[in-house]
């Protein structure tokens, strides 16, 4: 019998391998990919841009996969189309290049109040499931997406790491130049041995909650549209991809 391979193991794996330079804008992400059918297109890539537009997305950027084409291994079906968005933990990949050593603890989902995070209401560490814990939750159906975005209220999905305190003046610096160049997904930094949204974190670490890059497909699926999510895909290089704005439906 194979070994089992948490989870964390893939994402410590592949943040290694994240080359993105935010001040170049240039270099590889790790992406999701959603593989929908052609003929809902169109009304998910407006749902995308929903969830873009009220800041529940990792970056705005995207890369359209069409019939016939490949992405990593992935070769896309007669009538279906794939999307490709940035994954959160592209944020620890960035971070661990700057010199941070970063640990992504958990995935869950965050309790928002008029626009503000409140805790963690249900979660699960990278440690101990073979799952990425946000494919659990969305499956589960515990977010209200369309509720937030329509009220400012509402569940999201969002995961947490943790980084030593003495690092906090360098994590702000990195993630400060990450929104500059598009990745506005960070939903907060903790204190130094301070509980964030609840989460407690180890002594003399400070906890970075990110939101989750698979909230514009828990949107879709509140709609009772399929769609197929291939959460940590592969790498891809940043300049395939193009701003949502920019795509032409």
């Amino acid at each position: 019998m194979a070994d089992l391979m948490f989870i964390i193991s893939r994402i410590e794996n592949m943040m290694y391998e994240v080359t993105f330079d935010p001040v170049k804008r240039k270099g590889k992400i790790i992406v999701n990919i959603s593989i929908v059918n052609e003929s809902d297109f169109k009304k998910i890539i407006g749902l995308f841009r929903q969830a873009i537009h009220s800041g529940l997305a990792v970056s705005p950027f995207i890369k359209i996969i069409r019939h016939g084409e490949k992405i990593g291994n992935l070769k896309i079906e007669t009538g279906k189309i794939g999307i490709a968005t940035a994954c959160s933990i592209t944020i620890d990949g960035v971070l661990l290049k700057a010199g941070i050593p970063v640990k992504p603890r958990l995935g869950g989902v965050v309790e928002i109040h008029e626009g503000s995070p409140l805790r963690f209401t249900d979660v699960l560490t990278y440690d101990s499931t073979t799952i990425d814990p946000l494919d659990i939750f969305m499956s589960q159906e515990l977010t209200s997406v369309t509720q937030m975005i329509n009220t400012g209220t509402g569940k999201i999905l969002a995961n947490l790491r943790e980084a030593p305190m003495s690092a906090r003046d360098r994590i702000e610096q990195v993630l400060d130049l990450l929104v500059e160049s598009g990745f506005s997904c960070i939903l907060e930094v903790g204190e130094p041995n301070n509980d964030i949204l609840g989460i407690q974190v180890g002594r003399d670490k400070l906890g970075i909650a990110v939101i989750g890059g698979t909230n514009p497909m828990a949107l879709v699926q509140e709609n009772d549209i399929e769609i197929d999510t291939q959460e940590l895909s592969i790498l891809l290089d940043v300049e395939e991809m193009i701003h949502i704005d920019e795509l032409k439906v």
